[in-house]
Formats: C-alpha cells, sequence, structure tokens
C-alpha cells in the first residue's frame, strides 16, 4: 500500500520539528549524520530527501546520545544496530547488547522508533542471553533445535535455549531432547497440511484466513500437548 505523500517530512520541516530540543541543529549536521549511516531517508526521483517519524525518532537519539552521553558516533552507530536487531544496547563500552523486555514466550517489543522489530542475535549475544555455554549451543545446533539464519539467531531461538538451559539445572542434555523436536517436526507437518489448501485458494483474504487457522492449531497443539504429559505424569504416582 503506498504511504500518504504528507507521512513524510522534508528536512526543512525535520529542521523545525527538532530545534525546540536541539538547539545546534543544521541542515548540515543532518545531512552528516546520513553521511555516515546513522539514518537513511528516502528519496524523491528529484533527489529530494523524505524523512519518515521513523527518521525522526532515530536523528533524536543520535543527537541526546551525543549531547547527554557524550558518545562517539561509532558507538551510537553499534548502538543502533543494536536496537535495529531488537536489543538493548550495552550499557558500557565494550560490553554486550541483551534482548530488551523479553517474556516467557520470546516475544519481544519494539523500539520506540522501530515498527515490526525483529529480534536477531550473535552466537555471543544468544549465549550470554540464554545461559547456555558453547559447547551447548553446538549441540543443540547438531540436533537441529536452533539454527542460525545468516549472521544471527531469532526469538524463537532464544526462547528455546532458554528453556534448555533450564532444563540442564536438572541433568537434561541435548542429546535428550531430540524426542522434543521429533514431535515438533510432526506437528508442524499435520498444521501444514490443514493450511496448505487454504494457502491456495484465491481471494486476498486466504493468506489472513491460514495465518488466523495456523495460530489456532498451534495454541492448541501447545493444549494439548500440555495436557497430555500432565496426564502422564499423573497417572506415575
Amino acid at each position: 500500500m503506498s504511504v500518504p505523500a504528507r507521512a513524510y517530512l522534508s528536512i526543512g520541516e525535520v529542521l523545525t520539528k527538532l530545534r525546540g530540543e536541539f538547539a545546534d541543529i543544521t541542515i548540515s549536521k543532518i545531512r552528516f549524520l546520513e553521511s555516515e549511516g546513522l539514518i537513511d531517508p528516502q528519496r524523491t526521483p528529484s533527489g529530494y530527501r523524505k524523512f519518515t517519524n521513523v527518521d525522526l525518532e532515530r536523528l533524536r537519539y543520535v543527537l541526546a546520545a551525543q549531547r547527554d552521553q557524550y558518545l562517539p558516533l561509532r558507538v551510537i552507530k553499534e548502538n543502533l544496530d543494536a536496537i535495529d536487531r531488537g536489543l538493548q544496547p550495552a550499557s558500557a563500552p565494550g560490553g554486550m547488547a541483551a534482548p530488551r523486555l523479553a517474556t516467557v514466550d520470546g516475544e519481544f517489543a519494539p523500539s520506540n522508533f522501530l515498527q515490526d522489530s525483529t529480534l536477531k542475535l550473535s552466537r555471543d549475544e544468544l549465549i550470554a542471553s540464554s545461559g547456555l555455554s558453547d559447547t551447548q549451543l553446538a549441540e543443540l545446533e547438531s540436533f537441529g533445535l536452533v539454527t542460525i539464519k545468516g549472521r544471527y539467531f531469532d526469538a524463537h531461538s532464544l526462547a528455546i535455549a532458554r528453556a534448555v538451559a533450564e532444563m540442564a539445572a536438572f541433568g537434561i542434555e541435548g542429546r535428550h531432547l531430540r524426542s522434543f523436536k521429533t514431535a515438533a517436526d510432526r506437528e508442524i507437518g499435520l498444521v501444514e497440511q490443514v493450511i496448505t489448501p487454504l494457502l491456495r485458494q484465491k481471494g486476498s483474504d486466504a493468506q489472513a484466513r491460514a495465518e488466523e487457522v495456523q495460530r489456532e492449531l498451534a495454541a492448541l497443539s501447545i493444549r494439548l500437548h500440555a495436557a497430555l504429559v500432565a496426564a502422564g505424569l499423573g497417572r506415575a504416582k
């Protein structure tokens, strides 16, 4: 869907909005920050910059970090990279960024200037955030319980790694969990059998319907699994 024209701001409008908080801001400064890769506004066919509210909030972050924390642009850029990947920037130079506002099911809140933020963790960040050792993570990878995508692990990998780390306290190792992966793959296959015909249907709402059915079946699958485990443990008493 196309974005309405007034959803964009000119560089002069951005300057006006920032000047009340940052008195020394100039157009040259904004252009310099763009040249350093800290912002990346779109361009009109004639070459004029088009800023979104996300660009504006990103600029506010950069300018505040310079003014209030005296951070060099290199560190600010590293912080922005962490935020772009759904992380809380390190509190001190050289520190490790960590997942922001994590919940038990691996969902993460986006930053105030990011929309639809997707968590991306490096190997070291996943280890630090989950409590696993490098050896334990390698074992999970060998059994297919977690998978790196490109250079990063996602929120699902973090949720799995944290659960495995907590189970390790009871002496359960990665090799004991292969049956979990096998069972999950079978459940995924069953869900795919149901939604594949929906995806083949024509119509604008087919994709949305398939996604809704997928979410509902996933939730029911988790409920059934929990009930079966509880029932089995109950019989063992």
